[in-house]
């Protein structure tokens, strides 16, 4: 371990990632309670994006290294510290700190890297994954056999609800508009059906569900897709609103759930946690032995270095990513 790291660092807000540079950096120093990891692995998630450009509901102050989720080898314990070993392969999350060659989290961040994950898998499931428990089970509440229609499928946050909704039991439609990407969709997760949603899917999704619409509707996309889903929910019917990666904050006229006995539930996964401390530790537990255990399994569609990291960011921005971009410091 050198008194300096490489680390990608976030100096003014602007737009196309132009306030952000790799620097040279001291290598940061774990307090009490707190442990040093090398950082082998951290997921690109939109959170990430939109803190360059002071988006996003978190401001930290300027500058700032960005990275949700990481994997890596601990590296230096801070006072305190007891239960994890010098070398040990985690994972961890913070607000802060992933997409650098070193970084300090909390003790109780950290969990055992599952065996069956790679370094990059590992880092790229626990946003993701936490957020469609979190939607599917805590608010959604979804029973085996309901259809769920997943919005923004190819996705990080949209293919692990597709990953964990087979594995509770639903039937899901995967939806996207490109062909290409829902061929691969088909081909990791096998969806019960596929649906291209540009020119509107609400006849489709009807047709699918025999007439009766989508049970739960998982929705990162907002705006035209938020628009569209409301026609083709069914009554006593649940749309998750994740995010809003169209860019556009749809509304909806409150006699339409009335009319049509639906709800709608805004999802903030970590939120949740933070509301609900008991309930959060129990998410946690419970979706790290769904790793542990094989039942899902994050798809890792690129893996660069950090100085290619653009390219990473890119890869969301852009929509050409079928999983997660993930971020090598130390590959």
């Amino acid at each position: 371990m050198t008194a300096t790291m490489r680390a990608l660092v976030v100096e003014t807000l602007a737009p196309d990632f132009a306030g952000c540079a790799v620097r040279e950096v001291p290598t940061p120093q774990p307090g009490p309670g707190q442990v040093l990891v090398r950082v082998r692995a951290a997921s690109v998630n939109f959170p990430d994006l939109l803190m360059t450009r002071g988006e996003y509901q978190f401001k930290p102050p300027l500058p700032f290294t960005p990275g949700l989720d990481l994997a890596g080898e601990v590296a230096a314990l801070g006072e305190g510290v007891t239960g994890w070993s010098l070398g040990e392969a985690v994972v961890g999350g913070a607000r802060l700190g992933g997409f650098a060659q070193y970084a300090v989290l909390a003790a109780e961040a950290l969990k055992p890297k599952p065996a069956r994950l790679s370094f990059a898998e590992a880092a790229a499931y626990g946003a993701a994954y936490l957020t469609a428990y979190v939607a599917l089970v805590r608010r959604a509440r979804l029973e085996p056999s309901e259809w769920v229609l997943v919005h923004g499928a190819a996705g990080g946050v949209g293919l692990a609800a597709v990953d964990l909704a087979k594995a509770l039991g639903a039937k899901v439609i995967a939806a996207s508009a490109s062909d290409e990407k829902l061929a691969q969709i088909q081909r990791l997760y096998a969806p019960d059906a596929i649906v291209n949603v540009t020119g509107g899917f609400k006849d489709e999704v009807k047709a699918i569900t025999g007439g009766r619409g989508a049970d739960v509707i998982y929705d990162p996309v907002g705006g035209d897709v938020f628009d569209e889903s409301v026609r083709c929910i069914a009554f006593d019917g649940r749309l998750l609103v994740i995010g809003f990666t169209s860019g556009r904050i749809p509304t909806v006229s409150v006699n339409l759930p009335l009319i049509k006995g639906f709800s709608v539930m805004g999802v903030r996964a970590g939120e949740y946690g933070r509301q609900f401390p008991e309930k959060g530790r129990e998410n946690v537990e419970t979706v790290w032995k769904m790793a542990d255990a094989g039942v899902i399994r994050p798809h890792v569609h690129a893996e660069l270095d950090l100085e290619h990291w653009r390219e990473a960011f890119n890869l969301l921005a852009e929509r050409r990513v079928v999983g997660k971009a993930v971020i090598a410091p130390n590959p």
